[in-house]
């Protein structure tokens, strides 16, 4: 069975992580780090997009070093992968494209206001993946 986990260091993607590899030690697990250009675009002002592409394929090398430090201190082997798109719909591109069987996905579980403003890309996900997806919240 082939398992996606997107991952972006924040704490949900790290529980799902550590989930993916306690339930599915054995099976060919991706963790995908999606970089978004609509988020670099607000958060690093004005400038080149190749500052942005840098900047952002910096972080994405960094997020992606501690998911294969996690997978080691587990036992577990991992492959990571990167790709530049809107979250949401390149998580489900990617798992259309590699034939993936199972989707873990990491949400902060937020609720009202903040979920309409900021959106849930672990909602939309499930909504649109063709594959089981399960989603997981940190403990408070």
């Amino acid at each position: 069975m082939s398992i996606l986990i997107p991952i972006d260091g924040s704490p949900p993607s790290e529980a799902a992580l550590e989930h993916a590899f306690e339930q599915f030690p054995t099976e060919s697990i991706t963790a995908l780090y999606v970089m978004d250009p609509v988020d670099g675009a607000t958060a690093w002002g004005p400038g080149s997009s190749d500052d942005w592409l840098a900047a952002a394929e910096e972080r994405a090398d960094t997020v992606l070093a501690g998911a294969e430090d996690a997978a080691a201190d587990a036992g577990v082997d991992v492959t990571t992968e990167s790709t530049v798109g809107r979250p949401a719909r390149a998580i489900v591109d990617y798992a259309e494209e590699h034939d993936i069987d199972h989707i873990v996905i990491g949400s902060h579980g937020r609720d009202g206001i903040s979920r309409v403003l900021l959106g849930s890309v672990a909602e939309t996900v499930v909504r649109r993946s063709p594959v089981p997806v399960t989603v997981i919240r940190p403990d408070d």
